[in-house]
C-alpha cells in the first residue's frame, strides 16, 4: 500500500475480452508443452504491467488532454488516460479511478501498434 490505499487492476470491455481470448491461448500453449511464443510474451509483459500499477497506478504515459480520441470520452467519459507499452509493440489504455479506501486501474484496451495508431489517429509516415 504504498499510496496508503489498496491498489486493484479491473479488466472491462475490449480489454477484458482480448485479455480472456489471451489467456485461453497461452493455457492452451503452455498445456501442450510450449514455453515460448508471442502470445507467451506478451501474456507474461501484461502480467507484469499489472503488477506494475498495483505498485504505482501512475506508471504509464499520461496522454495529453487534447489528444485523447472522442471514442474514449464519450464510451468512458474519460477525463485523464494511461498508456503503458507492452512487449511486441502492444498497448495497454487505462484510467485510474479513487475514493478514500481504494484506487483502481481500469484497463480499457490492450491492442496492437495498429490499432493504437488508429484510435489516436497516429498515421504513418
Amino acid at each position: 500500500m504504498k499510496f496508503g490505499k489498496k491498489v486493484s487492476v479491473e479488466l472491462i470491455g475490449d480489454a477484458k475480452e482480448s485479455y480472456e481470448r489471451l489467456n485461453k491461448i497461452v493455457g492452451e500453449q503452455k498445456a501442450s508443452g510450449k514455453t515460448s511464443s508471442d502470445e507467451i510474451t506478451l501474456w507474461s509483459g501484461i502480467q507484469r504491467v499489472f503488477d506494475l500499477l498495483v505498485d504505482n497506478p501512475f506508471y504509464g504515459d499520461n496522454a495529453k488532454k487534447k489528444k485523447i480520441p472522442d471514442y474514449y470520452i464519450k464510451k468512458y467519459d474519460v477525463q485523464n488516460l494511461y498508456i503503458a507499452d507492452l512487449p511486441l509493440f502492444w498497448r495497454m489504455v487505462y484510467v485510474i479511478k479513487g475514493n478514500k479506501v481504494e484506487i483502481v486501474c481500469i484497463v480499457l484496451d490492450i491492442f496492437d501498434h495498429d490499432d493504437y495508431n488508429k484510435i489516436f489517429g497516429i498515421r504513418k509516415r
